[in-house]
């Protein structure tokens, strides 16, 4: 499971994209627009809030869930992200395609040491699509 990663026309997508859309969980959740990044072709997320029914404390509780890419939703499964060197490498990630004047500030926000520790990568699961 850990290996599997999106197919490379939807990490090229993604690393074009702005926003992706997600939904946490298989309850009630809807789809929402979040900011992406994708590192060493892995797709990461992080949270700015950690309100209760938000999308990050969801998928600490239930980690399947889902994106929509195009006409496509592929079913995902969440993993917290432990390693320091891979959340600098996303730190590095945000600030780098998040770089307008008003995109910075919520950037700066993203690679705080609060933001930082919601680092999620988005798996893929098999047979997704």
């Amino acid at each position: 499971m850990a290996n599997r990663r999106f197919p490379d026309d939807i990490l090229s997508t993604l690393q074009q994209s702005k926003s992706l859309r997600i939904r946490a969980g298989r309850g009630t959740h809807r789809f929402i627009g979040i900011w992406m990044v994708v590192v060493d072709a892995r797709v990461f997320v992080r949270s700015w809030s950690l309100k209760a029914g938000g999308w990050f404390r969801t998928f600490l509780k239930e980690p399947r869930g889902a994106v929509q890419i195009a006409t496509s939703e592929i079913r995902i499964r969440a993993v917290r992200t432990r390693s320091t060197r891979t959340k600098a490498a996303v730190d590095r990630a945000y600030l780098a395609k998040y770089s307008t004047k008003w995109e910075a500030k919520y950037a700066r926000d993203l690679v705080s040491e609060k933001s930082r520790d919601t680092t999620i990568e988005l798996v893929p699961l098999a047979g997704g699509r």
